[in-house]
């Protein structure tokens, strides 16, 4: 069903797009500020980057991987960790449990980027020459390629047996990679989907103390370039959103919050097959992840910046807030980007 409902996404996509190619058309005028701001990351990608095997001292003594090592049990931040369920688990089954968790969403950590460098490809092949957008676009895939490796040995170490995300991701990563060169302002959304909750996570494990030191040394990592990463999509969609038609505007401001939804359950909602790796049952998923008052506030706050972006540019609005609302991603807007949950509550 998702799979034919993308399809028909894809469709719709291609009807509306100005340009088999590209869905917005060159700016006119000069675009020093954006000019300004992607020279300036590019730059900041330069001077300050990490390399997945020379910046993580993976032999480390410290670093070492120990199945019984209670630093896996979940916090009480983290969804799960807080339900009695888990709380009622031997602590040996809490660790199992935990690390089998934090390896999962690691994994599709990993997966994720890999759908950005798909259809990052793709959106590169429409930029023109001497726009300085390829130049830092294409710093960012590199990083991402190095993030990639990160997880993925992060996982062969730690849980090798974890599939990631759920099976009707992996089945439409390759259409949705196609929307880089589509409709990107689509894609950058996406980009958004997953990047948000994946950060916003592991800035609050990193608040709460860390965990492991092998997942605080990636996630330190992860969080110092994705700054980059997330600016990045929200300065595109800043440049480029207002040029979209009517049309694409509208659609814009319907299938966001369907990918915000989307992406938000694949990050943190374990899939089936890792879901049975765990034992965990699921009535427990249904209590922990469902529509109850916890989890519906947990959504909305890993989208708080997001709606600040889509309020910004006008397109979270009657016509489209009525699918922010249904999709449970609706909330008020944070003030500032990257601002704690208390902050954007």
């Amino acid at each position: 069903m998702v799979v034919q409902t993308l399809r028909s996404i894809g469709g719709y996509v291609g009807t509306v797009a100005s340009t088999p190619a590209r869905v917005i058309a060159p700016r006119p005028q000069p675009r020093r500020e954006y000019d300004e701001t992607l020279r300036t990351l590019s730059e900041a990608s330069v001077e300050k980057y990490f390399n997945a095997f020379k910046d993580v001292d993976w032999d480390a003594a410290e670093m070492a991987v120990d199945e019984d090592d209670e630093r896996w049990i979940l916090p009480p931040l983290d969804l799960l960790g807080a339900h009695p369920w888990y709380q009622s688990l031997p602590k040996a089954r809490q660790i199992e449990v935990g690390r089998h968790r934090l390896t999962a969403m690691v994994k599709t950590g990993s997966q994720f980027e890999q759908l950005l460098l798909l259809g990052g490809t793709q959106f590169l092949m429409g930029v023109e020459n001497g726009d300085p957008e390829f130049r830092y676009f294409m710093h960012e895939l590199t990083e991402e390629t190095h993030h990639i490796q990160m997880f993925q040995e992060f996982t062969n170490r730690v849980c090798p047996d974890v599939a990631g995300a759920p099976e009707w991701l992996m089945r439409v990563i390759p259409l949705v990679g196609h929307l880089g060169g589509l409709y990107p302002a689509l894609f950058f959304a996406i980009i958004l989907a997953g990047e948000e909750p994946i950060d916003h996570v592991q800035k609050e494990v990193m608040r709460s103390g860390g965990t492991h030191p092998l997942l605080d040394r990636i996630m330190a990592i992860h969080i110092a370039e994705e700054a980059r990463h997330i600016g990045f999509a929200h300065a595109w969609l800043e440049e480029h959103a207002p040029d979209l038609n009517p049309v694409s505007r509208i659609a814009l401001g319907i299938l966001t919050p369907l990918a915000m939804r989307l992406g938000a359950d694949a990050i943190i909602i374990p899939s089936r097959a890792d879901r049975e790796l765990m034992g965990l049952p699921d009535s427990v998923v249904r209590e922990v992840w469902g529509e109850g008052p916890e989890a519906a506030a947990f959504r909305r706050h890993l989208f708080a910046d997001v709606r600040m972006l889509f309020d910004n540019l006008g397109l979270r609005t009657p016509l489209t807030g009525w699918a922010w609302r249904a999709l449970g991603v609706a909330g008020r807007p944070a003030r500032f980007r990257a601002a704690p949950p208390s902050a954007a509550a």
